[in-house]
């Protein structure tokens, strides 16, 4: 396991362990420790169609308590072990993770458009992944390209809750358009300019009318948006890709128990002062 080390809260169930969050002092720091709960993880086949079947991992911690569920999509030529990390990191704070597999070489408006079915699908029916899905707060996160899929899910339609872009790249001029109709909470977690830079990476923060937020991880690459649970990602480091992975754990929290961005937006402070974000931004 990644150095990280793990909380000391005990919370006896999920509700203790929320209930605890949002009545102390909001920190992104604390989400670097792994979260109080085991985890479990299984394969998932899903079914949209006779011929449309799409491969996952599912990552569920302990307590039998209806709970968010976060979809973590790969970008480029990726696929979905390269974010298996961030997804056995979030099941332990108490949200089930879906780390899925869709082609990898886009098209990504394509993809958009089959992630916004899926998550119609798992709304109508969350036992064809888990009875303990709560359907109505379900969270999309993706990297890269995979990030301009969920843009693209939401707008469509996609009945979640909002959504968590890491380090997003634009697929071209049609992303204006798909930006401009966004209808919900969007966090933008952005590698260091400085360090290197994505296609149109600028547009998604400048686009959106309303309802987004961005901060960026100093000295971080691209690559630090994944976290798979072997090394050797590319320029990825693991103090750069802990420091993702706290912020998409807040955010998703932020999302998932509130809807809202306040608590992700207030638990950056600190991590701002002492120079681990920059730049952050919100409208």
């Amino acid at each position: 396991m990644p150095s990280t080390g793990v909380t000391t809260l005990k919370p006896a169930n999920l509700s203790e362990l929320q209930g605890h969050l949002l009545t102390h002092k909001a920190d992104v720091d604390q989400f670097r420790l792994r979260g109080p709960f085991d985890v479990a993880m299984q394969d998932r086949e899903l079914h949209l169609s006779g011929t449309e079947r799409f491969n996952a991992d599912f990552y569920s911690f302990a307590p039998a308590e209806k709970a968010p569920l976060v979809i973590l999509l790969h970008g480029h030529d990726n696929t979905k072990e390269d974010h298996a990390y961030q997804a056995f990191h979030l099941a332990t704070w108490g949200m089930h993770c879906l780390a899925l597999q869709l082609p990898n070489q886009g098209p990504w408006v394509t993809n958009g458009r089959i992630l916004a079915r899926i998550v119609q699908a798992i709304r109508s029916r969350p036992e064809m992944i888990d009875s303990r899905i709560d359907p109505n707060r379900i969270i999309l996160a993706g990297h890269s390209y995979g990030a301009s899929a969920v843009v693209i899910a939401l707008a469509g339609g996609a009945p979640a809750a909002g959504g968590v872009l890491l380090d997003p790249a634009g697929v071209g001029k049609e992303m204006i358009k798909f930006l401009r109709q966004l209808d919900k909470p969007v966090m933008v977690i952005a590698a260091d300019e400085k360090i290197t830079r994505v296609r149109d990476r600028g547009l998604f923060y400048e686009i959106a009318r309303s309802g987004i937020a961005e901060v960026s991880v100093r000295d971080a690459h691209h690559e630090d948006g994944e976290f798979p649970m072997e090394s050797g990602l590319g320029s990825a480091t693991e103090e750069h890709q802990i420091t993702f992975v706290s912020v998409l754990t807040a955010a998703a929290f932020s999302l998932g128990v509130t809807g809202k961005l306040d608590y992700v937006w207030t638990s950056l402070g600190e991590a701002i002062q002492n120079g681990k974000l920059y730049d952050a931004l919100r409208k």
